[in-house]
């Protein structure tokens, strides 16, 4: 009878360490996915905020109209592109951004022809802009990569941690900021 006690008291207690250190990779796994989301939070509204800045410089009568043209386009479409063009509109808003900010002296001229800084100020704005979106980028794709190593993992392969979340994907895009 004695050994029959200790038995069962030692398979309880094995079954009470697997539930807590199953328990435990669940909300884990959980909190990663609020993470991911998070970041895709606010890497939407670093992408937005870039697309915002570079239509109000395009908008701004400092460029010469076919750059603001090619500029706003661009603008436009990564701010209204589906989650299927999305990527490649914000890539295409880069180059866009590249190829406008870094003419030769484009810095200088701008600052030259307007004495008030407020294209110097909207060049550093847009600056700022396209460094977060890089951060921001990074940070979700890492986030994302630690979702996918975690789901990766027999345990969560094996029971349903994840519930019905979907797999993340990564965000790919051109995010090089212009040399200004």
């Amino acid at each position: 009878m004695s050994q029959w006690l200790m038995d069962a008291v030692l398979v309880l207690a094995v079954v009470i360490v697997l539930g807590m250190y199953v328990s435990w990779r669940a909300s884990r796994l959980d909190r990663l996915h609020v993470r991911v989301e998070t970041a895709r939070a606010a890497l939407d509204a670093v992408l937005v905020r870039r697309a915002a800045v570079a239509l109000e410089l395009a908008a701004s009568r400092l460029l010469d109209p076919a750059t603001s043209l090619v500029l706003a386009t661009a603008a436009h479409e990564a701010r209204t592109a589906d989650s299927e063009r999305r990527e490649f509109a914000e890539s295409d808003l880069s180059r866009a951004l590249r190829a406008v900010l870094e003419q030769p002296d484009f810095r200088g001229t701008l600052s030259s022809n307007h004495s008030h800084g407020d294209g110097v100020a909207l060049l550093d704005e847009l600056e700022e802009a396209a460094q977060k979106v890089s951060f921001a980028r990074r940070f979700y794709n890492d986030a994302v990569a630690a979702i996918r190593i975690t789901r990766r993992k027999l345990l969560s392969r094996v029971l349903p941690l994840a519930g019905r979340a979907p797999l993340p994907e990564f965000f790919e895009i051109d995010d090089v900021p212009p040399k200004t």
